[in-house]
């Protein structure tokens, strides 16, 4: 039974990096390298799906390949949470698979194995993430994905990118550094263990007689040396990254690198933190009302950008928040609400990305000025825009709306007008940066330079393959705002016990 459990948890880690290497050695057949990057996603997927049924009925998935030191070990363990991630992120890699091929060959990029390599095993230390049973382990994962992106950014090879590219590891590696590291040393010197608690979310695994004052300087640490999850002041190496292909900012954005950041804040402050010592310290509301900063000043920001990318990266420094925010909250639908925004918010941003690169590859356009009347060449990707926005505002029936309604049932349990304000403000931005896109794509004067110029611009093969994956993950956004039911279940489990 042992041996079952460990193939079952090590098996998905090794497809992303298997389907790696026959990718590097499929370099030179393209037709086969692409197959390799969708079968690899399609089978990790279906080992997450493998396991869920007996998660779903309250069990779990534990190994330790080996240990280090008492209390420091290389383990994993699979839970609701981690199913959570591990499952989202290996499906949008199935479309995402896709969505390159059309995207890499319509512009004809260059080093394009490279690229899918690094895809890969950035997937596969997310699934190593998602799985990590320890601190130890999730911060060796956490750091492989950043390493394995850094090629994705730096991608293009040129001044632009390389200074992206370079602020990118800078913030990250170093964060982790100076801050996770210093962390970990100090929960291992108070609690003894790096593990993570599993018995619920309520105790964490600090001793009762730890020093206030450590257990703080512990937790801030933590709190800023995931710098993945975007968190103001540390947030400035997300818009830089935004010179990478639109395939990347899709995965930094939606799949991977900020959803490592966030799951792994979220993991520490309920299994290594708990809900109780976090609320006793006052260490949850204070959280609450320093990503609030976030949520509001990214939004007041992202109105002020024309460049579509652009924009889009500072709506993800505000939506990340939105997950930090319902767990610090530390009620049941605070950390339901915030929870159930990783799988939300990974579909509706990753259909707003795509959508900025189908656009991109159709018609070279980046500048939302420029999009007038483009709705009606490309009326496809601007719906599926347009779905995708209302989820980010938070409007029935896209799934967007389930993680507002329980942040703000939260705000109602704490009695917090302050917070429920944030909700309400940060909605009416989202609308204002997101609903005068769609409006100029369908009302808009088009440029003097495509005046009189109709025609679809979808009909393309390589166009309808960016197409078909974010009308899917669109209308998947749909069907998640109207039957939550599953996502809620899993996280049930945690928030249950």
């Amino acid at each position: 039974m042992e041996t079952i459990i460990t193939s079952k948890i090590l098996l998905t880690c090794a497809i992303p990096l298997v389907s790696a290497l026959l990718i590097m050695a499929s370099g030179s057949r393209p037709n086969l390298r692409e197959t390799w990057s969708i079968a690899g996603a399609g089978l990790t997927f279906l080992s997450v799906v493998n396991v869920l049924p007996h998660i779903l009925a309250g069990g779990s998935y534990e190994c330790v390949l080996f240990t280090l030191y008492p209390g420091i070990s290389v383990k994993f363990h699979l839970d609701g949470l981690g199913i959570l991630f591990a499952g989202t992120a290996s499906f949008l890699w199935i479309l995402a698979g896709f969505y390159c091929i059309g995207y890499m060959r319509g512009l004809n990029e260059h080093a394009q194995t490279r690229f899918y390599v690094c895809y890969a095993v950035s997937v596969g230390g997310a699934m190593g993430a998602a799985f990590a049973g320890n601190l130890f382990t999730l911060y060796l994962f956490y750091e492989i994905v950043s390493i394995f992106t850094y090629p994705l950014v730096a991608h293009h090879q040129d001044a632009e990118g390389y200074e992206g590219a370079r602020k990118y590891i800078i913030y990250l590696m170093f964060t982790s550094k100076a801050f996770l590291l210093p962390a970990m040393i100090l929960i291992y010197v108070q609690c003894g263990t790096l593990d993570f608690c599993y018995n619920g979310i309520v105790n964490g695994i600090f001793p009762t007689e730890t020093s206030r004052w450590l257990v703080t300087v512990s937790y801030l640490l933590c709190l800023f040396g995931f710098a993945k999850a975007g968190i103001m002041p540390l947030h400035s190496w997300l818009p830089s990254a935004m010179v990478a292909p639109t395939p990347v900012s899709a995965l930094l954005h939606a799949v991977v690198v900020v959803k490592v950041g966030v799951f792994s804040t979220c993991r520490v402050m309920l299994s290594i933190f708990g809900t109780k010592l976090l609320h006793d310290y006052g260490l949850g509301l204070f959280t609450a009302y320093f990503v609030s900063f976030t949520i509001v000043v990214a939004s007041i920001i992202a109105l002020t950008k024309t460049n579509l990318k652009a924009r889009l990266a500072y709506s993800t420094i505000s939506q990340l928040s939105y997950i930090i925010l319902g767990v610090a909250m530390l009620t049941p639908n605070g950390v339901t609400g915030g929870l159930i925004h990783i799988v939300n918010h990974a579909f509706s941003k990753i259909t707003l990305f795509f959508a900025a690169g189908a656009i991109f590859v159709a018609s070279g356009k980046k500048d939302i000025n420029e999009m007038g009347g483009l709705g009606h060449r490309m009326p496809l990707t601007m719906l599926a825009f347009g779905i995708a926005s209302l989820s980010m505002i938070g409007a029935p029936p896209v799934s967007g709306f389930v993680t507002k309604w329980f942040l703000a049932l939260a705000t109602m349990d704490l009695h917090n007008t302050l917070l429920l304000v944030v909700l309400l403000v940060s909605s009416l931005l989202n609308a204002g940066y997101f609903v005068p896109i769609f409006l100029q794509s369908f009302y808009g004067t088009p440029p003097a330079a495509d005046a009189g110029q109709t025609g679809s611009l979808e009909r393309s093969p390589l166009v309808m393959l960016m197409v078909v994956p974010l009308c899917i993950t669109s209308l998947l956004s749909v069907l998640f705002g109207l039957y939550p039911d599953l996502f809620l279940r899993i996280i049930n489990l945690m928030v249950g016990a």
